[in-house]
């Protein structure tokens, strides 16, 4: 070892919020914890930054649900001047007619429905049971590695509290449980609900970064996902952090920061360093960083391909992970307005547009929409969430002005002529869009900013702009996640591990896996010191 390599006892390669939740709980033991981020900011993809003069906004991830309260707790978010605030309204469904549909709470999901057929009102609560016994069960799991198959005796108690959870189920439960895991959400939506957008209201969970059709068997599961979080301590809530999503991993940082841990931006890691059969440090803007534990906070993509030498693991590791399906179809733009949209079916300025603004009013147009991409390179009608977190966090706009964002399927990564040649049309088209449902919107709009899913793969490392770093599929889940046998973060490389959203429960800002990979090294480190 050269004097001049730099020593920790554990290197996180990324500071995004996974890397720094797992650094804070690795530091909050005593560890020496260094973390190495590419960019100028931490945050990944959980970042807030001025895309027009005097305008800000969150640049990728867009919305507080999925951050898990443990961790919130465990790092004093609060203390560290995060501030999350409730949408007065959860969603808020247009059409380009005069229908709408709005969700929320104090029953006003039940009343909105109920105002469209007393058939999905009363269903409705026939759903909500099912979907309560279901993501409790997940919500049990989020913190727990899964069940690594081909592990040893850890993994088989493991296996037996999962067992016992669902053994808690009543039978009913257990095939709810198995729906949601393996059909559509088409499948199981049309089981309760006879109404177009009643439907959609629901489906929509099911495609957010999914590059697939609410039809699509295992689209349920994706839906579940979503719903599993909570916002300003009430579940399944949606909320908005003052100053964007920037303020989370700011607050994050901060938490990390008092525990010791030391924080180095623009320092891209270029290669692992692999000794003697395991992972021994880094190569980092010219400079050697050595550590006993590796921690992957990137796509596992980049990991195996791009960071690992040739040869440090087998041949059918490469392999697999070069199969590993990783493209959500999703085009991310922020924009600039002078004004707050006018929808033709609720023209009125009013806490709707605090909402989650959910332009895809049916399955089929959904369905429409990905078959439409595959077939014409992206969709002709594409499905378009809007936010306007102006309406409730006025840091981000000048007086009187506004920002959007805009979260729009289905945009594949691969396009004729290349993104770089084509974001501004596609752009276009989705202001077009929006524009069908709220007119006078593109006039409104007075800067932007557009990301293709090659930029979020270029700005992010997001490998095929997929921002789950990998598909959700049933293939992709679970035990399966990256792949069978290391589910438990622990990489096919001694000393090396996973903590980014690739690894179990997936994507989305949760910090799930940077809490659990944490627990990993903690087990591994106490048996080292046993061994030696």
């Amino acid at each position: 070892m050269a004097a001049s390599d730099q020593v920790s006892d554990v290197l996180v390669v990324g500071a995004g919020h996974n890397g720094l939740v797992c650094a804070f709980y690795l530091a909050s033991r005593g560890l020496k914890v260094t973390v190495l981020e590419r960019r100028h900011v931490v945050g990944g993809a959980a970042v807030t930054e001025e895309f027009h003069p005097g305008f800000r906004n969150s640049t990728a991830s867009y919305t507080v649900s999925l951050l898990n309260p443990k961790i919130i707790n465990d790092m004093r978010l609060y203390e560290q001047g995060l501030r999350v605030v409730l949408r007065k309204v959860d969603n808020f469904l247009p059409t380009i007619g005069g229908d709408y549909l709005l969700s929320g709470s104090g029953g006003l999901t039940r009343r909105e429905i109920a105002r469209h057929s007393a058939d999905d009102a009363a269903a409705y609560d026939a759903y909500s049971k099912a979907l309560e016994a279901v993501v409790r069960i997940l919500r049990e799991w989020i913190l727990r590695a899964p069940p690594n198959a081909g592990g040893g005796f850890a993994d088989i108690l493991a296996l037996l509290k999962l067992g016992g959870g669902l053994n808690r189920l009543q039978i009913e439960e257990q095939r709810n449980l198995l729906d949601f895991f393996t059909k559509s959400a088409g499948d199981i939506l049309r089981r309760y609900f006879g109404t177009d957008i009643v439907q959609a209201l629901f489906g929509f969970d099911a495609v957010v970064g999914n590059y697939a059709s609410p039809e699509t068997p295992g689209s349920a599961y994706v839906l579940l996902h979503h719903l599993f979080g909570e916002a300003a301590g009430v579940p399944g809530a949606w909320g908005h952090a003052i100053g964007g999503m920037g303020a989370i991993t700011q607050a994050m940082a901060k938490a990390c920061r008092d525990k010791g841990v030391e924080i180095v931006l623009e320092a891209p890691v270029e290669a692992i360093i692999v000794e003697k059969g395991r992972a021994a440090g880094v190569v980092a803007g010219g400079r050697t960083w050595r550590a006993r534990q590796i921690v992957a906070n990137v796509h596992p993509k980049l990991l195996f391909e791009r960071l690992l030498p040739a040869g440090a693991v087998a041949p059918e590791v490469s392999a697999r992970m070069r199969g590993w399906a990783s493209e959500s179809a999703t085009f991310r733009m922020n924009v600039a307005l002078s004004e707050l949209p006018r929808f033709t079916s609720l023209p009125e300025a009013g806490d709707h547009l605090t909402a989650g603004i959910i332009m895809a009013p049916s399955l089929g147009y959904m369905d429409r929409a990905y078959l439409d991409a595959r077939r014409d390179g992206w969709s002709r009608e594409p499905i378009v969430e809007m936010l306007i977190p102006s309406t409730l966090d006025d840091s981000l706009a000048p007086p009187g002005q506004h920002v959007a964002s805009l979260f729009c399927q289905h945009f594949p990564y691969q396009v004729d002529g290349g993104w770089d040649a084509r974001r501004d049309k596609a752009a276009d088209h989705i202001i077009a869009a929006v524009d069908r449902y709220a007119p006078g919107f593109k006039v409104s709009v007075v800067g932007r900013s557009a990301l293709s899913p090659l930029d979020l793969e270029r700005r992010f490392g997001l490998v095929g702009g997929d921002i789950f770093h990998g598909k959700m599929g049933l293939d992709q889940l679970f035990s399966a996640r990256p792949m069978l046998g290391h589910a438990d973060y622990r990489m096919p490389l001694p000393g090396l591990y996973l903590c980014g959203s690739g690894a179990h429960p997936g994507g989305g800002v949760t910090g799930a896996p940077g809490h659990n990979a944490a627990r990993a090294i903690f087990a591994d480190r106490r048996t080292f010191r046993r061994i030696r």
